[in-house]
């Protein structure tokens, strides 16, 4: 297996695997969101905020996985106000159960240190929440949201 960083030229590639996790969780496919996911990862990986990190075998992206880094205003327990938040984690299904996952997960925790910041979140699906306590992320219930 080969792990590499995408880069500009994978922007087509993003869009399909981001497509494929969100149906994979059970979301549904009621619009085309091509156009907005293109923006999306040419701005943020142009800008440096996002680093995703793919899987290949065969010649076949197998997995993925990303990193976003945030700014907040600085806090008592967040002197800098950086956060990371993991997203696009997606392991093909007869790859699953391999470590894969675990191994990706620490890639982004270490592109998170190595950008300085200290706090990471992110948001499990049921098959992914296993990995995450595992790997030492703890639930914590802080967060409310507003959807129009």
């Amino acid at each position: 297996m080969n792990y590499r960083k995408a880069t500009m030229n994978d922007i087509e590639l993003l869009i399909d695997l981001r497509k494929k996790q969100l149906v994979d969780e059970g979301i549904d496919q009621n619009s085309d969101i091509d156009a907005e996911l293109y923006y999306f990862f040419q701005k943020k990986l142009n800008e440096g905020s996002f680093i995703q990190w793919l899987v290949e075998e065969n010649q076949e992206i197998i997995a993925c996985g990303a990193v976003i880094f945030y700014d907040f205003p600085p806090s008592y327990t967040n002197k800098s106000g950086k956060k990371a938040y993991i997203t696009n984690m997606f392991t093909k299904e007869n790859f699953r159960g391999q470590g894969i996952a675990t191994k990706l997960l620490s890639k982004l925790v270490d592109e998170t240190k190595e950008a300085g910041i200290t706090k990471i979140w992110l948001g499990a699906s049921k098959l992914g929440r296993p990995v995450y306590k595992k790997f030492g992320f703890t639930e914590i219930d802080e967060w409310l949201e507003l959807n129009f």
